[in-house]
C-alpha cells in the first residue's frame, strides 16, 4: 500500500507527521514524503525539515493521499504542478484525505466541489470560495474523501482511515501504540470552547502572519 504526503515550504509539522505516525503502522503500509521537487522542505516556522524522497511525477498512483496544511497552502492554490498531482491520483487512489488547510488544495483540483469538508476554522469562508460546503466537524467522510479540522485532527483522520483499511481493532491497537488518549489541560481546541478573546487573540495573530507574507512576497 503506497500512501503519498505531498509536502512543500511553509507546511505545518503535525498536519504531516500526525497521520505519518499513525499510517505507517498499517500493515503492508509504505510512506513517501513527495515534492514539486526532491529535498528538504521547510515548516512555517523555518526550524524543522522533513525530507521529501520523491518527485510528484515519480508516484503518479498512490493508494492513499495525505495532503497536509500550513500557511504555504495559500501560494500553491493556482500551482497546476502540485493541484494537478493530486487531481490526477485521486482518480485512482483509494482514498484521497487532507488534514487543515490542505483541505484547500483538494478544493482547487476540483476534489471537494460541493462535498461537505472542514479544515481550520479560519479558513471556512476560502473553502467555500474554493467549491465546498465546510462543516464544523473535526472529520468528515464523503466517499473516498476524508478532510480533517486543524492541525491535531489529522490524528483522528488517520486512526479513522486506518480503521476502515484494516479493521478498528487494528486502528485500536496503532491508536495505544502511539498512547494517543488525549487529555488536554484547557477546554479550549474548538472557537465555541475558546471564547471569544482567544479568538481575537489567534484570528489577530494569523491576520499579521498572513501579512508578513504578503510583504516578503
Amino acid at each position: 500500500m503506497k500512501i503519498a504526503i505531498p509536502i512543500y515550504d511553509r507546511f505545518t509539522a503535525l498536519d504531516a507527521v500526525g497521520p505519518y505516525e499513525v499510517l505507517s503502522r498499517l500493515p503492508g503500509a509504505t510512506v513517501h514524503f513527495v515534492a514539486v521537487e526532491p529535498g528538504m522542505k521547510r515548516t512555517e516556522t523555518g526550524m524543522l525539515g522533513l525530507s521529501a524522497d520523491l518527485a510528484l511525477e515519480d508516484l503518479p498512483d498512490p493508494e492513499i493521499v495525505v495532503v497536509p496544511g500550513g500557511y504555504g497552502t495559500r501560494a500553491l492554490i493556482d500551482d497546476e504542478r502540485l493541484v494537478g498531482w493530486i487531481r490526477q491520483a485521486h482518480e485512482t487512489s483509494q482514498w484521497t484525505t487532507s488534514v487543515c488547510t490542505g483541505a484547500l488544495l483538494l478544493a482547487a483540483a476540483g476534489i471537494l466541489d460541493g462535498l461537505e469538508a472542514t479544515t481550520h476554522w479560519l479558513e471556512y469562508d476560502l473553502l467555500e470560495r474554493l467549491g465546498a460546503r465546510p462543516v464544523p466537524r473535526r472529520v468528515v467522510r464523503q466517499g473516498k474523501v476524508i478532510t480533517a479540522a486543524g492541525v491535531s485532527a489529522g490524528i483522528d483522520m488517520a486512526l479513522v482511515l486506518a480503521a476502515e483499511i484494516a479493521g478498528p481493532d487494528v486502528a485500536k491497537a496503532i491508536q495505544l501504540g502511539i498512547e494517543y488518549d488525549p487529555q488536554p489541560p484547557f477546554d479550549a481546541g474548538s472557537p465555541d470552547k475558546a471564547g471569544p478573546d482567544i479568538v481575537d487573540l489567534v484570528t489577530n495573530s494569523e491576520r499579521r502572519e498572513q501579512a508578513a507574507m504578503g510583504a516578503a512576497s
